[in-house]
């Protein structure tokens, strides 16, 4: 994921804090917000350590230093392979003593899945909101359930400032992620470092959906040249399992779609649509409990079926929706990383309809988006 909470060392917090007032959202809540955002940014940072300082520690446990060991070189391999950003982000490691980075907080009203926005200075309009604390988050999506709104209240591992905090240490290894299976930590590094490479502005699904191309495309390029015959087994079990509950929930997402774009003339007809949204997340949940079972009893799954609801539908949306069409832009550009991302960032200076267009019709992109060479 991409979030903007940009505070770093020293002045720079500060200087955050009043270009905010400057741009006018020095308002009480804004500013509360974006403090949080700059101190739990901040503190962050403070308790980061090189990753060589760690190896170099007698103190640092031996799983923690193989770990570290190995992630440095999915770092590399980012750099020689996938040819993704070399700079300091993810040489650097902390431990925050919990589970997740960040708290995001996403919302959709009753009938639609289309998520409530918040827009900030440099990054744009985002479809979620991030806190480094939880009861704030869980604070915010309680307001704005009393405005009406389905939320969903999710813990992050991981975060990209994009890039602009490389001058400061980069973006950290973190203690919510670091222990991932080899296929999963690989994933995630190159998803985290893809937002370094394009990002357009006011468009979380087609950063996401681009960030989980590159995170698929290039783990599969590392588990088939790097990685042992055990990790490339146990990947393949969890992203069996990933690949199919996905398909569960994008064939459910279609279903409320089209029960949402019903236009309800009469009150009855809304409450119809809620009875057909009730059935869908109904049958949802029980081919789910299918799944399950094919699974062996895997319940990982659980706590995002048994709190499901349009924010959560709409938020997995933006994960998910145009990784295919920039797969097939991978392709069309004869599997070479480098025009790939020319590709894509000629993409992100179209107009966003357009660029979700040449995305969902991938076969006629290039002639309708002028993206080929030549």
């Amino acid at each position: 994921m991409s979030w903007t909470g940009r505070g770093e060392r020293g002045g720079w917090g500060i200087a955050l804090v009043a270009s905010v007032a400057v741009l006018g959202l020095s308002g009480c809540s804004n500013l509360g917000y974006y403090w949080q955002s700059v101190s739990g940014h901040l503190h962050m940072l403070n308790a980061t350590r090189t990753v060589d300082d760690w190896l170099g520690d007698a103190q640092t446990p031996a799983r923690l230093k193989s770990r570290l060991a190995l992630s440095q070189r999915i770092r590399s391999f980012a750099v020689t392979d996938l040819k993704l950003p070399d700079n300091p982000s993810y040489r650097r490691y902390a431990d925050l003593q919990r589970s997740a980075v960040v708290w995001n907080v996403v919302a959709a009203p009753e009938l639609s899945l289309t998520l409530k926005t918040w827009c900030f200075p440099v990054a744009g309009c985002v479809g979620y909101r991030g806190y480094f604390s939880e009861p704030a988050a869980r604070q915010e999506a309680e307001q704005l359930k009393a405005q009406g709104l389905e939320t969903s209240v999710y813990g992050v591992p991981a975060y990209s400032t994009l890039g602009w905090s490389n001058w400061a240490g980069g973006d950290p290894l973190l203690n919510t992620f670091i222990a991932y299976p080899e296929g999963e930590l690989a994933r995630l590094i190159f998803h985290e470092l893809a937002h370094q490479v394009a990002y357009a502005k006011d468009d979380t699904m087609f950063n996401e959906s681009f960030a989980t191309a590159v995170e698929r495309l290039g783990s599969q390029r590392w588990l088939a040249t790097e990685a042992s015959a055990e990790a490339r087994s146990a990947y393949a079990v969890f992203d069996g399992r990933r690949q199919q509950f996905r398909a569960l929930a994008q064939a459910t997402r279609r279903e409320l779609s089209a029960i949402y774009e019903e236009k309800p003339a009469l009150a009855q007809t809304g409450r119809a649509q809620l009875a057909s949204k009730s059935i869908a997340i109904g049958r949802f949940q029980a081919d789910y409990a299918q799944l399950k079972t094919s699974w062996g009893g895997f319940a990982g799954y659980d706590p995002w079926v048994l709190r499901a609801n349009n924010a959560s539908f709409a938020a997995q949306a933006a994960y998910d929706e145009l990784v295919p069409g920039f797969e097939a832009l991978f392709e069309r550009e004869d599997r070479n990383w480098l025009r790939f991302y020319d590709a894509v960032n000629r993409l992100a200076r179209l107009p966003k309809e357009e660029r979700h267009k040449a995305l969902q019709s991938p076969l006629k992109t290039a002639e309708k988006t002028e993206i080929t060479h030549g």
